[in-house]
């Protein structure tokens, strides 16, 4: 399988400057279902234009829903999938189960990829994708070269790796900031980027922003480590960008040097990283953009839009020309695949020198403005006749533009089916409580009141199992990277033969290892279910119930369809990103990190940083979320979720949620009571 580069195209230009540029594919937006809402886009009639232009050049198109959705958008999903079909598009990109399982249901033979949104960052993860249907997976971007290998190779799947552009702090699909902060969701395609704001560790500046990634010194290896396709980010960023890394890329595919000088010119934050892939992960893959970066743009810019400015010739054609006398002269183009036919003038006896192969040869080839190149020529000529170079430069002209047109005619794909219609749950009873600690020294006496207990799989032992019996969730960790995978799945079966029967599942890789195990499963809030659709699959899935999405609105998630029991987290500091590469560490190691540190905003505002097992960390919201004097009727449960808090301050906060009592300080509503843009 011949390697993909895989180009970004935020419009009309931006597409033409990846696919004159040498790029096998692109992926774009259509409405407001895509990670780039403010990117420009495609209409309808853009999408089908984009798909002809591009289909006409042998160029893939993929197009994003790689967004979240709320129960009322998903009629509009419906007519979304059913325009893309239409258009004849070559995969659909998601992040929402509930927009896979529409495309599994109405266009069966579209192709789903899964979106990068969707944090698939081990083989369990990636095997349930495989298993559900998907055909191909944007892995997650913190892994390193040799988890890359492990997932390609025990997999057989399709796998997608980004190779250069922004590179997101948190894992995405699990940041929260920008929508708990301003209302703003990454997931739904608004992201307003405060991260890139001037967060403070110290004296260290601008904590949680990242150099842009480059991983294109490493494309050869990616290609061994059996990757099919290379992704560049950057749907927002101008179509000279798009241009220069696409060119990167195929320089770097074909083994030899490419030009990273002019691709940092174009854009970058204080230079590039790899850090990921090579698994140094540090302060050096630290960096914002600066003054110095936007002067080094002016000096490329001109120079890249030359580039694209004419067409890439890129399809070989054969061509046959007949001239014969008293008949209109013919040339058949063909493409291997399809052949157009056209007729020109008629043909005058020649007053010296005759039409021979090196004469028509001399218009014949010049196909310069199309993507074709003359590859071969066969001739059936009258040398007693001469055509004008007008004559033949018409003919191929016509032919080319007729050839063009057949190329890119559009396939539909079969579209089918009404839309679901999901019928609203009835939810009347109060919820009951449940606590979450983040380790044992925060438990309190009468905790086990509650009416279950989550608590980290690394705070588990058999004292804790003793005490709480068929109470206790073992919550899994929110990432397991490859290494990890085997000894999860052998301590969760150590677990089980104590007594465990539940577990917290918040990522599809750990859904997987405890369904492989005959666990019950609690859905974490990190699967982000927004939508009746979604919540469905789980339930489906076997879950017995789920933490919903801390992005979902009071009356959206108690009007949910289906009968799985369903919560939200009530009381928290609620954790806004997560992180591979931590924020915080100084060093090659962690030192003397006690795990819970403090970063500060422009404004002086204290962040918690909490980190787990050193494995991954978390950015905590400034102030907790607070439900405890509200009247929350339309779910089943609500969830105590300590993170920093020690023992007193729990079992005070839980006096006080129980007595309806309001939060001493400040403290937020998150986004119950607004709606997620």
């Amino acid at each position: 399988m011949s390697i993909e580069i895989l180009a970004p195209a935020g419009g009309r230009e931006h597409l033409v400057a990846a696919v004159r540029s040498g790029a096998d594919a692109v992926y774009l937006g259509t409405g407001v279902f895509n990670a780039r809402r403010n990117a420009e886009n495609f209409g309808e009639q853009d999408l089908e234009e984009a798909v002809k232009y591009c289909h006409a050049r042998d160029v893939k198109v993929y197009v994003t829903l790689n967004t979240l959705v709320k129960d009322r958008e998903l009629p509009l999903v419906y007519e979304e999938i059913k325009t893309v079909a239409a258009c004849g598009a070559d995969a659909v990109i998601v992040q929402d189960m509930a927009v896979a399982e529409m495309l599994f249901r109405h266009c069966p033979s579209m192709p789903v990829h899964a979106s990068t949104q969707m944090a698939i960052h081990n083989l369990a993860g990636a095997l349930k994708l495989k298993e559900m249907g998907f055909k191909r997976i944007v892995l997650a971007r913190e892994l390193t070269a040799r988890e890359i290998k492990k997932i390609s190779s025990d997999t057989g799947m399709e796998i997608e790796i980004f190779v250069h552009g922004a590179l997101c702090m948190s894992v995405s699909g699990m940041c929260y900031l920008s929508s708990i902060l301003g209302e703003r969701s990454g997931n739904r395609g608004l992201c307003a980027q405060p991260c890139r704001l001037d967060f403070r560790n110290g004296d260290k500046r601008y904590a949680l922003s990242l150099k842009d990634m480059s991983y294109i010194d490493h494309i050869g290896q990616l290609i061994d480590l059996g990757v099919c396709s290379l992704k560049i980010e950057g749907r927002m960023k101008r179509p000279e960008y798009v241009s220069a890394a696409v060119l990167a890329c195929k320089s770097a595919v074909k083994g030899e040097k490419a030009d990273l000088s002019t691709l940092r010119a174009v854009f970058s934050r204080s230079g590039f990283t790899d850090g990921y892939i090579t698994g140094k992960r540090g302060p050096e893959m630290f960096g914002h953009r600066t003054r110095e970066d936007v002067e080094a743009s002016m000096s490329v810019l001109g120079r890249l839009r030359e580039g694209y400015r004419n067409e890439l010739p890129r399809i070989p054609v054969e061509m046959r020309i007949r001239i014969r006398s008293d008949e209109p002269s013919l040339l058949k183009v063909s493409d291997g695949r399809l052949e157009a036919v056209v007729s020109g003038d008629v043909p005058e006896k020649a007053i010296k020198i005759g039409v021979d192969e090196k004469y028509v040869l001399g218009s014949l080839e010049k196909t310069g403005g199309t993507p074709f190149y003359l590859e071969k020529l066969e001739t059936e000529l009258d040398n007693s006749l001469m055509l004008a170079r007008s004559s033949l430069n018409s003919l191929r002209r016509n032919a080319l533009e007729k050839l063009l047109e057949l190329r890119g005619r559009t396939e539909p794909k079969a579209f089918s089916g009404d839309p679901v219609v999901h019928t609203p749950a009835v939810r009347k009873k109060l919820p009951v409580k449940r606590i979450r600690f983040e380790n044992k020294n925060q438990i309190f006496r009468d905790a086990e009141k509650a009416d279950r207990i989550y608590l980290p799989i690394g705070q588990i032992d058999d004292e804790i199992i003793e005490r709480w019996g068929k109470k206790l969730i073992c919550e899994l960790p929110r990432l397991v990277y490859p290494p990890g995978e085997k000894a999860l799945y052998n301590r969760l079966e150590e677990l089980k033969a104590k007594g465990i029967k539940s577990v917290c599942a918040g990522n599809l890789g750990t859904v997987a290892i405890a369904l492989e195990l005959g666990l019950e499963v609690h859905g974490g809030f990190d699967l982000n279910i927004l939508n009746s659709e979604s919540f469905l699959k789980y339930q489906d899935m076997g879950f017995v119930d789920a933490m919903l999405s801390m992005e979902i609105n009071l009356g959206d998630a108690s009007r949910l369809a289906g009968d799985m029991v369903r919560g939200i987290i009530g009381y928290g500091y609620l954790p806004l990103m997560v992180f591979r590469n931590c924020p915080i560490k100084t060093g090659k190691s962690c030192g003397s990190c006690s795990g819970i540190a403090d970063i500060k905003d422009r404004k002086g505002t204290d962040f918690k940083i909490l980190c787990s097992n050193r494995e991954y960390s978390s950015l905590l919201n400034a102030v907790p979320l607070y439900m405890g004097d509200k009247d929350v009727s339309g779910v089943d449960f609500i969830t105590v979720y300590y993170t920093v808090e020690d023992s007193k301050e729990c079992r005070a906060v839980w006096d006080i949620y129980n007595s309806g009592g309001a939060l001493h300080g400040d403290f937020t509503r998150g986004l119950y009571y607004r709606q997620l843009k």
